[in-house]
């Protein structure tokens, strides 16, 4: 079934990856605010991006976090040239080799996890535990998010949303793959917390995509998304790490292409709907031409 989740889970990246490239076009635009929910386009983008959310959802039911959240890295080779494709533009070739690089070094350092279907079980104290952790790295980053501008500033967002969403990924797993065929099990305060971190991801997403630096803040979610995932896994799940020597020195050439990839994408300028200013030459004073025609 495991092979079942990861098609399923490739079909909801790539509407994902399509939802967040128009999503973030009217973000720009309009900017994080309730005026957004006036653009059609934003909706569209909206219930596209929420498909894609629901087919991760029933994937996470199929198979394993550190299975599926590799998946949606894959991705940002093609979010990015959506992203332009909006613009009317080319990619930049920066924003080709960035995205290949942290797509591909992501997804190596997923692929060094090893694979092991484990039932999922969470306590209601770890869970408080975790959301009370996440809620820190939310603070942390807004509160440094408004200090600072540009590429930071989107990566800084794109750190906390990518953690809320990591959170919601954690949640339905445990929420899907723990039925085992027992519908009773989903009324849970798990299953209401789902819908309520969503929420909040969508909220702090629209935030660094309004930034204008769409490549450095959908790679930050990308990046911090299947890490944190991986970690609840390990640590709230039971979900297996690589514990061989043997992974390290890849691991740390992943780490590298990774890091390498995301600099390449923040050195890009960001994207504005709003065409540039154009000059307008001054109109000649009434009384200037008066004086001129008397001279001559």
């Amino acid at each position: 079934m495991t092979w079942v989740g990861l098609i399923i889970a490739l079909a909801g990246a790539l509407g994902y990856a399509l939802g967040a490239a128009l999503q973030q076009y009217e973000a720009v635009a309009e900017g994080a605010s309730l005026r957004l929910v006036r653009r059609p386009r934003w909706w569209i983008g909206g219930v596209i991006g929420f498909t894609g959310a629901c087919l991760h959802a029933v994937a996470l039911s199929f198979a394993p976090l550190v299975a599926v959240q590799p998946i949606s890295v894959a991705t940002l080779v093609f979010a990015v040239p959506l992203a332009a494709f909006m613009y009317g533009r080319k990619p930049y070739k920066a924003e080709i080799f960035g995205s290949i690089a942290v797509a591909v070094g992501l997804l190596w350092l997923m692929l060094l996890v090893p694979h092991h279907d484990v039932p999922p079980r969470l306590g209601a104290g770890a869970a408080l535990g975790f959301i009370a952790v996440i809620g820190a790295i939310v603070l942390v980053t807004q509160v440094m998010a408004g200090r600072v501008h540009g590429p930071g500033r989107a990566l800084l967002l794109s750190v906390g949303a990518g953690a809320v969403t990591a959170s919601v990924s954690t949640f339905v797993r445990v929420v899907g793959g723990g039925m085992e065929g027992d519908w009773g099990r989903l009324i849970h305060w798990f299953t209401l917390a789902v819908p309520v971190l969503l929420i909040c991801a969508v909220v702090l997403l629209q935030r660094s995509y309004a930034v204008g630096y769409f490549g450095i803040a959908y790679a930050g979610v990308q990046v911090v998304d299947p890490i944190t995932s991986v970690l609840a896994g390990a640590l709230l799940l039971g979900e297996p790490l690589p514990t061989s020597p043997s992974t390290a020195i890849p691991a740390l050439l992943a780490s590298a292409l990774t890091i390498g990839g995301t600099i390449t994408l923040g050195r890009l300028a960001p994207d504005h709907t709003q065409p540039a200013p154009v000059e307008v030459p001054p109109v000649p004073s009434p009384h200037r031409v008066t004086a001129t025609s008397d001279a001559t």
